[in-house]
């Protein structure tokens, strides 16, 4: 498999991303957790993908050679603190073809988050608007009157004593969709504090947790926990769908091992995902 070496020399940060899909149009990265898609409006010099990206190219770094890049742009964005599957477009025609399909909600993605509470039902559907939140500017708020329509299908994975994992799959495409329909459900995800969500600490889940004198307890999961772990899309050339898949991170694999040792009661639901 192919990688992308970055860096950012000024906040001495590197990334080595996967390339889960390559060809003459299209290149899909597996964005990590903590890295910005685009630049922050509000903090131009917080490192992002796309400059990275450009930079390379400009500089011609090995890996521009080796999947012969002259030109990257993103097809769709992915909050700072979600991992997983990001399309890019290698020429300008492929990325007006799918920003068209993105804008019409073609594609069909597949998120996994953990979150806090327990659903009724193994199943559910939010269908609430969403617009900007006027009063605490980058972030989202229900608005059924005068918000967009939003809707988003849910799809429970794995219960435990407390908390939930689901699969998400949202039906349009709007700011921080999944993270507020679930707020707005009573389900925040765990450590998306902007939406009410709190981190998962092992202290909270392990009866007898002893911390050594001196030592800090680091959360398990302290960033939110979502993934986008497949993309599914019709190619903008030949029109075959194609999906794309992104094997679950680290972190999210060891939030999950711990769950199930201390607040397992063995429902799973679907294919059971790996651990290691």
């Amino acid at each position: 498999m192919n990688t992308i070496k970055l860096s950012a020399p000024a906040t001495k940060e590197f990334w080595e991303i996967p390339v889960l899909f390559e060809d003459d149009h299209l290149l899909a990265l597996d964005k990590p957790s903590g890295l910005l898609t685009s630049p922050d409006r509000y903090n131009a010099d917080r490192p992002n993908l796309m400059r990275l990206l450009h930079d390379g190219i400009a500089a011609k770094k090995p890996w521009v050679t080796t999947l012969g890049l002259t030109y990257l742009s993103n097809t769709h964005r992915l909050d700072a603190d979600t991992s997983g599957v990001l399309l890019l477009a290698k020429n300008k025609p492929a990325l007006i073809q799918i920003a068209n399909l993105f804008s019409i909600d073609k594609p069909q993605q597949k998120y996994f988050a953990l979150v806090s509470g327990l659903p009724s039902s193994d199943q559910f559907v939010m269908d609430a608007k969403i617009a900007s939140n006027v009063v605490e500017l980058g972030l989202m708020r229900i608005d059924n009157h005068d918000g967009m329509k939003s809707k988003t299908e849910f799809t429970v994975a794995e219960k435990f004593s407390g908390y939930t994992a689901l699969t998400c799959q949202p039906r349009t495409n709007r700011n921080h969709q999944i993270r507020i329909h679930l707020k707005h459900a009573g389900f925040p995800i765990i450590g998306d504090t902007l939406y009410g969500g709190k981190p998962l600490w092992l202290s909270r889940l392990k009866k007898g947790f002893y911390l050594k004198h001196g030592r800090e307890e680091r959360a398990l999961m302290a960033r939110v926990a979502l993934h986008l772990e497949e993309l599914s899309i019709p190619h903008p050339v030949t029109g075959e769908m194609i999906t794309i898949t992104s094997p679950m991170p680290k972190d999210l694999r060891v939030a999950l091992r711990y769950l199930r040792e201390f607040r397992g009661n063995g429902r799973t639901f679907g294919a059971a995902r790996d651990e290691e």
